[in-house]
C-alpha cells in the first residue's frame, strides 16, 4: 500500500475516532447546560463550574477537550475559556440550529448497539419499545431535533413552502399526522391554524401519552391523538390532508400505507410527507456532507425499526427516486417535490 495513501486514511481514522469522543462529551454539556453556562461569558474552569452547579474538576477536562477540538478559545495568562457567540448558535438555545441535542440522540442508539450486532447476524430488527430506555437514560427522544424544528420552520418553512396550504388551514380542514411520535408537529400546527382540526396518529402509546399531555397543556382543543398503526388508515376517513414528517420510511409496510393514504384522501386532497432528501443510489451520496450521518442513523435507528417483525426495511436513505417511484404505484398522479428549509430534507407535495 502506498505510505501517502495510508497515512492519509490514517489521519482520516483518527478524526472519526476523536469525532466520536467529542460526541459524548458535546452531549456531556449539553444536558449539564455547560453550553449554556459557557455563553454568559468568558470563565475559568472555577467560575464555569459554578455557574452550571458542577464540580471543578471534571469541567476542567471537559473543556481541555472543548479547547483542542476548537469549541472553545483558551486565554493562558488569564485561564479563561470562552465559547465564541458563532460557536454557541450551533450548540444553545431552542433553535433549530442547535446540533448539540443530536449528539444525545447518538448516544442513546449506541446503547442498543448489542442487539444491533445481534440482528446482522441473525437477521430480523428492533422495535422502537427496545429504543425507549436507551432514549431514556440519555436525557433524549427520537423526535428531540425535530422538536427544534418544528418550533421554528413547520408553519412558515414546510407548510408556507405549499403554494395554498396555509390558507386552506386558516381556513379550516381536517388534518391526520401519520407517525406522529411526540405530537409536537401537530400541537405547533393546532395552536397557528385554530379553524383547523387535527389528529395524530401513532403506534407508540408512550408517545401517544405524552404528545396527549402537551396537548393538555397547552389548552389546544382542536386536536387529538389515537394509538393506531399508520398502515391501518381507512379508506373514506374525513380528512383533507394527511401529513407525515419523517415517519414513512420507519414504517413496517411503507407501500401500504401509502395506498391507504392515497384511498383515505377526498379529490381534491393532499398527502404532505417530509422525509430525507438525498438519493436512492449511493454513487449519487458521495460527497454529501449529510449523507454519512444519515446513513448511520438509518443503520442505528431507522432499518431495525421497519424490519422488526418482518417489515420492509426502507431506511431513511430510501431517496427521492424511490419515494417517488413508490407513491406512482399507491396511485398519486401528481407528486411534486420541493425544498425545505433544512437541506437534508424535501417535501412531497402528492395530490390524487
Amino acid at each position: 500500500m502506498d505510505e501517502e495513501t495510508g497515512a492519509a486514511f490514517s489521519r482520516r481514522m483518527l478524526e472519526v475516532l476523536t469525532g466520536s469522543a467529542v460526541s459524548m462529551l458535546v452531549s456531556v454539556g449539553h444536558r449539564t447546560g455547560l453550553f449554556e453556562a459557557a455563553a454568559d461569558g468568558p470563565a475559568s474552569s472555577g467560575e464555569l463550574a459554578e455557574r452550571a452547579g458542577l464540580q471543578e474538576r471534571y469541567v476542567r477536562e471537559w473543556l481541555g477537550a472543548m479547547v483542542t477540538c476548537g469549541f472553545f478559545d483558551y486565554d493562558a495568562a488569564s485561564g479563561r475559556y470562552a465559547l465564541p457567540a458563532a460557536r454557541a448558535a450551533s450548540l444553545t438555545g431552542d433553535r433549530a440550529g442547535n446540533m448539540a441535542p443530536m449528539a444525545s440522540t447518538l448516544r442513546a442508539l449506541a446503547g442498543a448497539l448489542p442487539d444491533l450486532e445481534h440482528c446482522l447476524r441473525v437477521g430480523g430488527g428492533l422495535p422502537r419499545s427496545e429504543f425507549a430506555p436507551h432514549f431514556a437514560a440519555a436525557g433524549a427522544d427520537a423526535g428531540d431535533s425535530w422538536r427544534r424544528v418544528y418550533d421554528e420552520h413547520l408553519v412558515t418553512g414546510f407548510i408556507g413552502a405549499v403554494d395554498g396550504l396555509a390558507a386552506r388551514l386558516t381556513a379550516g380542514a381536517r388534518v391526520l399526522d401519520l407517525g406522529c411520535g411526540l405530537g409536537h408537529a401537530v400541537n405547533v400546527l393546532a395552536g397557528a391554524f385554530p379553524k383547523s382540526w387535527f389528529v395524530g396518529v401513532d403506534i407508540d402509546r408512550r408517545a401517544i401519552e405524552l404528545a396527549e399531555a402537551e396537548r393538555a397543556a397547552l389548552g389546544l382543543h382542536n386536536a387529538s391523538f389515537e394509538v393506531a398503526d399508520a398502515a391501518q388508515v381507512l379508506p373514506g376517513s374525513p380528512f383533507e390532508v394527511i401529513t407525515a414528517f419523517d415517519a414513512v420510511h420507519d414504517q413496517h409496510s411503507p407501500g401500504l400505507v401509502l395506498r391507504g393514504v392515497h384511498a383515505a384522501l377526498p379529490p381534491r386532497g393532499m398527502f404532505l410527507m417530509v422525509d430525507a432528501n438525498f438519493s436512492s443510489y449511493l454513487e449519487n451520496n458521495i460527497g454529501n456532507p449529510f449523507a454519512p450521518l444519515c446513513y448511520a442513523i438509518s443503520l442505528l435507528y431507522c432499518t431495525p425499526v421497519s424490519l422488526a417483525d418482518g417489515g420492509a426495511g426502507l431506511g431513511a436513505m430510501w431517496g427521492t427516486e424511490l419515494a417517488c417511484q413508490m407513491l406512482s404505484e399507491a396511485g398519486f398522479t401528481d407528486v411534486t417535490v420541493l425544498d425545505s428549509p433544512r437541506p437534508q430534507n424535501c417535501i412531497y407535495v402528492c395530490r390524487p
